[in-house]
């Protein structure tokens, strides 16, 4: 399959990539970082320099690519975990404009949707900004992973993992490489309380 991973350099897109690549997909990963194409030609992905708030540019290159599956995992979050509600408002911007971009181009070029989401609350703005995601990718007949929080490397939960919902990262990217047949929906991906 031809698959656009947005977010391809991020926390998750960086063990997705390989994966994918690994089970035979031929993979666009798209980065705003030009130091991030090196690594993603190494993995065996097309590399792509897009910032996914310059939306005439990103309907170009996603139709050059014509994917069959776009996924999704952008976020804008801080390296410090301490910075988090700093960057709260590019972190919304990022659901709603990015995702809105996102979801139109693959509309444009008939390719399904896979996006990220969260399997814990948040509070006012920011549990709208994710409604707004999740509605709008449902919308055109997406699938929402809702993830529990990452740990494990990279992540800001390296050395003990956090409370419920979690996911350990490996684990997340292979069980979103497991749910790309699914055609629309939520899946939830997290461990079981028992975990």
């Amino acid at each position: 399959m031809r698959i656009f991973l947005a977010g391809a350099s991020g926390v998750i897109g960086r063990h997705l990539v390989p994966l994918l690549v690994g089970e035979g997909h031929t993979v666009a990963g798209m980065t705003r970082t030009p130091g991030k194409v090196d690594w993603l030609r190494d993995v065996g992905a097309e590399p792509i320099v897009c910032d996914v708030f310059e939306r005439d540019t990103l309907l170009r290159v996603m139709a050059d690519f014509s994917p069959e599956l776009v996924v999704h995992q952008l976020t804008d979050l801080p390296n410090d975990p301490a910075e988090v509600r700093k960057q709260a408002l590019a972190n919304r911007r990022m659901r709603r404009e990015g995702t809105t971009n996102l979801v139109d181009a693959a509309s444009t070029c008939g390719a399904r949707m896979i996006a990220q989401s969260v399997a814990w609350s948040l509070p006012g703005d920011d549990a709208e900004a994710v409604e707004f995601l999740e509605r709008t990718v449902l919308g055109a007949g997406g699938v929402v992973v809702r993830y529990g929080q990452f740990y494990g490397p990279d992540t800001y939960y390296q050395d003990a993992p956090p409370g419920p919902p979690r996911i350990r990262i490996d684990e997340a990217a292979r069980l979103t490489v497991m749910s790309l047949g699914v055609q629309s929906g939520i899946v939830d991906v997290f461990e079981s309380m028992g975990a």
